[in-house]
């Protein structure tokens, strides 16, 4: 995944966010190993984290790094792991106003420990997340790291790309008012959750069979890019991570989709490049 060098990136879409504490409240989920993997399991591409995390009142993320001014151009993304994301941010949000009419503009919020959002309070073992309640996509870059020691993944720049192209698949569940869709109905092999997961899934890889025409890289998405975003979808199946953590697999408890369902649905969208081929609310998934 190479970019453009003379690519121009907008850095105004994403705001770094440094180190903060979290002014009273905190997540429900104990710490540990167990603690931090089911809070994983439970948030990480998820829809809301304000049901598990801490209730305090949200405060503004104090400042980081000028992105702006850090990240200018194509050859940026391709040296700084802030930039590239810069830069994917930048090609997403290219792509969707010309899918869905009246897109609204996200930002992405870079965080390192802790950092507090209009959904609850939340810690670098939430990984990343969308939150409705203030339009933004949050994350803390050591998840990547997570992604692949912990859980796997072969991990790369594309793999991160199909990441938060998935968290921006939500946002656009939420401007299409999709999430009312998985009320109540959260856990389940054919639940709601599960249908909305892996709708933005697809969501993810119908922008990355667009992000070419967006100008930003240097040429389409290679098989070995494709491989990295399969192999994340793949790592975060909530049957591999139930295998991995319990020993045992419980579809009752599904939130996200299988592994297979994950990687069966991010190719549909990138083979179809078209989000009305993303509908997993109708008939068997």
């Amino acid at each position: 995944m190479d970019f453009r060098d003379d690519a121009r990136l907008d850095g105004s879409q994403v705001e770094s966010g440094g180190r903060r504490g979290i002014p009273g409240g905190g997540l429900a989920v104990g710490g540990g190993a167990a603690g931090i993997i089911a809070l994983i399991v439970a948030l990480v591409f998820g829809l809301n984290p304000g049901d598990i995390v801490g209730g305090s009142d949200p405060a503004p993320v104090g400042p980081g790094t000028d992105l702006a001014a850090k990240c200018k151009t194509g050859q940026d993304a391709d040296q700084n792991e802030e930039c590239r994301v810069v830069g994917v941010v930048n090609s997403i949000q290219d792509y969707w106003p010309k899918a869905v009419q009246g897109y609204q503009p996200a930002k992405t919020v870079m965080f390192s420990g802790q950092v507090n959002t209009a959904c609850g309070a939340a810690d670098a073992s939430v990984g990343p997340f969308y939150c409705p309640a203030d339009q933004k996509v949050y994350l803390d870059l050591s998840f990547f790291d997570e992604l692949r020691t912990r859980f796997g993944a072969e991990g790369g720049p594309f793999a991160q790309a199909y990441v938060i192209g998935h968290e921006y698949g939500h946002h656009v569940q939420n401007l299409l008012g999709t999430n009312s869709k998985a009320q109540g109905d959260r856990q389940g092999a054919q639940s709601g959750s599960v249908r909305l997961e892996l709708q933005a899934d697809c969501y993810s890889g119908v922008w990355a069979k667009n992000a070419y025409e967006t100008g930003l890289f240097d040429k389409p998405f290679t098989q070995q890019d494709i491989q990295q975003a399969l192999s994340a979808a793949s790592a975060v199946g909530d049957d591999s991570i139930q295998e991995r953590t319990q020993g045992r697999v419980n579809p009752d408890a599904f939130t996200h989709g299988t592994s297979a369902q994950r990687v069966k649905w991010f190719t549909t969208g990138y083979e179809s490049g078209d989000p009305n081929r993303c509908d997993t609310f109708s008939g068997s998934i």
